[in-house]
């Protein structure tokens, strides 16, 4: 009979981790790359810690930007992320992979130099007589003419078009589209879910810096800062990497099967006695776009975008159609997975379970729920988000 956790007064943990600022709560590379809808990483490893021991195997089928499979790691669990965005794949690659970290820093500071150079030679030109290369003298997507300044884009498009140059290629992609979301047509204090760009010259109240502003006219100041801060929270992250393996497929979930490729070519095997354990959150009914949210990303780097697979797309809405449409692809999901979990497998599931579907899906697909964990999500992405509450279950196979 599995144990079901415990959380005694003597080693209370508050769930919702509010206490923990904000530096503390994006450590070292979860904040490689801004992804809505990413749990905290203190959730993930509190209840790895309570529940897994090293050298076992932990899957996310929902990986998202990887908090599950960084966080196994460093606690010497091997993990298997399966994630349907090709961009999120990319974001979990260049978090995860081992670096040269010499090496890595004088190629993103060379980029970075050869793009200030670009820059300078801009201020004696004016935008229509630079050529980025000789195939782009501008870009043919209306997308980004319309989300980004004149100058912005010439400069993201340098630093794209010199990317090709160097090893850690996928590395310096994260570093531009990092500061290509920071440094779109949106303001300051709202980069989450703007639907429309500010006018060029337009000038705005600022919540975040409490005073008047203007738009972003440049993307160099984020590519500086960006680039220092990618190599810093890289090494970091470098220091309590363990040799425990990191897996990073792509697919969708509810085709989940192993053997599989992973996004690198390698062959990912199932464990000898099945996975041991599963912490994931799946997509939530009607609150993000999850490839809409990177748009900039899959229009920059030319990253095909499978949206229309998604499950609980915001686009989808949250009527009761929608909710059917998401019970029918989650039993999907966690029935294809189900045969490569160990017998004794523990899965954790964190869910805004407002419309009381889980225990239904749980069952239909095998499972029992053993324990069910409440917890008050106050720190907020963007200023017209209210607190919320999540549901994390705890389920065992029947």
């Amino acid at each position: 009979m599995q144990t079901i956790l415990e959380i005694k007064p003597n080693n209370f943990t508050d769930l919702s981790f509010s206490h923990l600022r904000e530096f503390e709560r994006t450590k070292h590379v979860h904040r490689l790359h801004p992804y809505l809808g990413k749990f905290i990483p203190q959730l993930v490893e509190f209840f790895l810690k309570n529940n897994f021991t090293k050298g076992q195997t932990i899957l996310d089928p929902f990986a998202g930007s990887g908090t599950t499979l960084i966080e196994s790691n460093a606690l010497g669990m091997r993990s298997i992320g399966n994630e349907l965005s090709y961009f999120n794949c990319l974001i979990t690659k260049v978090k995860t992979q081992n670096y040269n970290m010499i090496k890595l820093e004088r190629e993103v500071l060379d980029i970075l130099e050869r793009t200030k150079d670009f820059s300078k030679s801009m201020n004696n030109r004016s935008l229509n007589e630079i050529t980025i290369n000789k195939k782009n003298n501008f870009t043919s997507s209306e997308y980004l003419k319309k989300w980004f300044a004149p100058r912005t884009l010439k400069e993201l498009l340098f630093y794209l078009s010199n990317i090709q140059n160097y090893e850690y290629q996928d590395v310096l992609k994260i570093i531009l589209t990092r500061s290509a979301r920071s440094s779109r047509l949106v303001p300051h204090f709202e980069l989450t879910r703007s639907e429309e760009p500010l006018l060029l010259k337009s000038t705005y109240y600022c919540h975040k810096h409490k005073k008047k502003c203007q738009p972003i006219t440049e993307a160099l100041k984020f590519l500086n800062r960006y680039s220092h801060d990618t190599i810093k929270r890289i090494g970091e992250f470098s220091k309590i990497r363990t040799d425990a393996s990191i897996s990073v497929i792509q697919g969708d979930t509810r085709m989940f099967k192993l053997p599989a490729k992973d996004i690198n070519g390698n062959l990912v095997e199932m464990p000898k006695k099945g996975i041991d354990g599963v912490f994931t959150s799946p997509p939530y009914i009607g609150l993000i776009d999850y490839h809409d949210q990177h748009r900039y990303a899959y229009e920059l780097l030319g990253i095909p975008m499978n949206g229309k697979e998604e499950i609980g797309a915001k686009s989808n809405g949250s009527n009761k159609k929608a909710v059917d449409a998401y019970k029918k692809n989650m039993i999907e999901s966690l029935k294809s997975m189900f045969p490569f979990l160990s017998e004794k497998a523990v899965v954790f599931i964190v869910a805004n379970d407002k419309n009381n579907i889980y225990p239904e899906i749980a069952e239909k697909c095998g499972f029992k729920i053993n324990a069910k964990f409440d917890r008050l999500v106050t720190k907020k992405a963007s200023r017209e988000r209210n607190p919320y509450s999540e549901r994390i279950f705890q389920m065992t196979k029947e």
